[in-house]
């Protein structure tokens, strides 16, 4: 598949649902990618990229930003609240704030470096037990949290469960974003991004489709 295959097809979707050039950000998903892959996709100019977990990044890019001028690193794995820190000195944005305890954490570093990434709500949208993310009844109420505790809240993310058609998710977070004033919707990944950008998406999360499968070990 490849970087170029993904952007023209981010660019089609873009256009197939009356959207402006360049209205939706593609987060290159870069977690348990081998180094030399990635290095690829920042030689092709690529500058956003997408990891899961803080200590995986924290060892990998700091080297790379050295290299590659530019680079805007997202959040889109869940954050724990002993990695907060480290996780607003090295990401631009966070897209996993999932609980009121968190926030407030984030919200504490704000006030002390005078700065914080943008910030996406995670909602459950399928409420699956074992995922993060605030239920869908509760998003509003945890959405008026954040703006008390004067985060910047662009917008919200989720993930849909594997087994139901996507779509029906994506429009219930664009609906809840709607209600609550917020124009930033983290949906759609691989499989199912174009989906999103036709429902409202700004930001994509794709990984294997760009990097090819990813390397466990």
């Amino acid at each position: 598949m490849g970087l170029n295959e993904i952007k023209a097809r981010v660019a089609k979707a873009e256009a197939a649902a009356g959207r402006a050039p360049g209205a939706v950000t593609l987060i290159a998903v870069s977690k348990v990618q081998p180094l030399n892959r990635v290095e690829a996709v920042l030689e092709q100019g690529h500058r956003v990229f997408g990891e899961n977990r803080v200590q995986e990044a924290a060892g990998k890019w700091p080297a790379l930003m050295e290299r590659f001028e530019g680079v805007a690193l997202h959040l889109i794995g869940p954050l724990q609240g002993n990695k907060a820190r480290q996780a607003v000195e090295l990401f631009d944005a966070i897209h996993s704030v999932d609980r009121l305890k968190l926030a407030q954490r984030l919200a504490g570093l704000a006030q002390e470096r005078g700065q914080c990434p943008e910030l996406f709500l995670q909602v459950n949208t399928g409420e699956e037990p074992q995922k993060a993310g605030v239920p869908p009844d509760e998003a509003d109420a945890f959405v008026a949290q954040c703006r008390a505790l004067d985060l910047p809240v662009r917008g919200l993310m989720c993930i849909p469960p594997a087994e139901e058609e996507p779509s029906l998710h994506f429009a219930l977070l664009a609906k809840i974003a709607a209600r609550n004033g917020l124009d930033g919707l983290s949906m759609g990944m691989s499989g199912d991004f174009e989906r999103a950008i036709a429902l409202g998406a700004t930001h994509v999360r794709v990984g294997s489709a760009i990097f090819g499968e990813r390397a466990y070990g």
